[in-house]
């Protein structure tokens, strides 16, 4: 399960390198991406997820199995003291002695399942705490790409030729500067 964890980490690690090491555009502070790359990177990483969360939640059975079987067991141990003496009746120090046994056996069952579900639980959130640190950086990833692809009005040509201040290329003319950037991204 950590070499999944350390996989999906190392998918996410080498779409922050791609995206610190975009070349820009030419005569712009706009990146260039390889979409394709960025894209199979961010799928390849969502696929890995899910699978850490499968693993999760067989976790959580098998411990669920667990204590259902410890319980069973609690519950055997009960029944075959009842029956135990049941036969000794006679004997009443031996009846009593069973009843301890078995109500000793019961409580450490119990405690020893309590533990265990702790455990499974602490494991569980510090697995979903690491999930949440892998989610919190892709986003943060993602946010900072999107930031760095925003369009940045070039500045006016000096000349007058080319295109005015707040001008996108291929933008008609009336479009505020949202519709164009939009209109520009679509372009690139």
């Amino acid at each position: 399960m950590a070499d999944t964890h350390h996989d999906t980490e190392a998918v996410l690690r080498r779409l922050i390198e791609i995206v610190n090491n975009a070349r820009t555009m030419p005569m712009s502070n706009t990146i260039r991406l390889t979409r394709d790359e960025v894209l199979e990177l961010l799928e390849e990483a969502l696929e890995r997820l899910p699978e850490e969360l499968k693993q999760a939640r067989w976790m959580l059975k098998e411990r669920q199995e667990f204590l259902a079987k410890t319980s069973r067991d609690g519950e055997d141990i009960l029944e075959a003291a009842r029956v135990r003496a049941e036969r000794m009746v006679q004997r009443t120090e031996i009846v009593r002695e069973a009843a301890h046994t078995a109500q000793r056996l019961v409580d450490e069952a119990r405690e020893e399942s309590s533990r265990l579900r702790l455990e499974a639980e602490d494991y569980c959130d510090q697995k979903l705490a690491a999930f949440e640190i892998v989610l919190e950086r892709t986003q943060k990833t993602v946010a900072a790409g999107r930031e760095r692809l925003r369009v940045i009005p070039m500045p006016a040509d000096p000349g007058g030729a080319g295109l005015g201040l707040g001008e996108v290329a291929g933008a008609e003319p009336g479009m505020n500067e949202a519709e164009a950037a939009f209109f520009d991204q679509d372009r690139g």
